[in-house]
């Protein structure tokens, strides 16, 4: 009598041989991360919102502030140019803060319990949503970039300004993501998840340059943005739109720093976690 054909997906998994060393983390990443992609197509509502609300900023910030540009010392003649990759972080930032709402879904329904009985590597279970995190984030940066150049922006850089804008929005979205995770770790609570992260978030918006060039704002507001990751972001991303490739490396060099270092925090929490099972 012929075995039964097994499914090859979990075996190649579970087996021992896939599982040793940085290609079985990366293994388990991948295969942990797919599932994430499929969780977000069977329900897109949440992506879906968090792009609409950018492109309404877009829109009427476009539209409220376009007579700003006459200011002398804004230097640009266009604000849409200004404003558009400011806001494809935005759009990075607002849809990666609660990432820890899935994680705290996972914890209640008892899936991370079980992933924990699996010898899937206990790292794999946060770089899966960092790594999801980090797609969804490129995915909205994608579409406003396109949005914005359907209005009449156009990338000075090129094709490689267009893909620092991405990569700016997808470290920063890791970044924020697994502060999430993190917090979802060590609170469990619904509500604490989104209050912190609306705290959080919202002064550090205001306080780069993603609606405002640096040389308008006050001086105590240069100061902060100066050591705001999401200015980091704002300056690596419109520097690369417009072609203006000074600092544009250091500030990507930063924002991969602070993505490490908010990895590892949620890491750290998750193992936390676990020593309160």
């Amino acid at each position: 009598m012929r075995p039964p054909r097994q499914s090859q997906s979990a075996p190649d998994m579970l087996d021992p041989r896939t599982r040793t060393g940085t290609m079985g983390f990366i293994t388990d990443t991948v295969y942990l991360t797919g599932r994430l992609y499929r969780q977000t197509l069977r329900l897109p509502v949440f992506l879906m919102i968090s792009v609409v609300q950018s492109v309404l900023w877009l829109l009427l910030f476009g539209q409220l502030f376009r007579r700003v540009i006459e200011v002398p010392g804004f230097e640009t003649t266009s604000y849409l140019q200004f404003l558009a990759p400011g806001i494809a972080v935005m759009a990075a930032l607002f849809g990666s803060i609660h990432s820890g709402l899935g994680m705290l879904s996972d914890i209640e329904r008892g899936v991370i319990d079980r992933f924990l009985a699996t010898p899937a590597r206990r790292g794999a279970l946060i770089g899966a949503r960092v790594a999801h995190v980090a797609t969804m984030a490129t995915v909205q940066a994608t579409l406003i970039l396109a949005i914005a150049t359907a209005l009449g922006a156009r990338p000075g850089g090129g094709g490689a300004g267009i893909l620092v804008v991405l990569l700016a929005a997808a470290l920063l979205g890791s970044a924020f993501g697994a502060v999430s995770n993190a917090v979802s770790l060590l609170t469990r609570r619904q509500e604490i998840i989104i209050a912190s992260m609306d705290f959080i978030v919202l002064p550090m918006i205001f306080l780069s340059g993603i609606m405002m060039t640096p040389a308008l704002m006050p001086t105590w507001i240069q100061r902060v943005a100066a050591v705001n990751p999401v200015n980091w972001a704002v300056v690596a991303a419109r520097g690369g739109f417009e072609g203006n490739w000074v600092g544009v490396g250091t500030h990507l060099a930063l924002l991969a720093g602070i993505a490490l270092a908010c990895a590892w925090w949620a890491t750290r929490a998750f193992d936390r976690y676990r020593a309160t099972l």
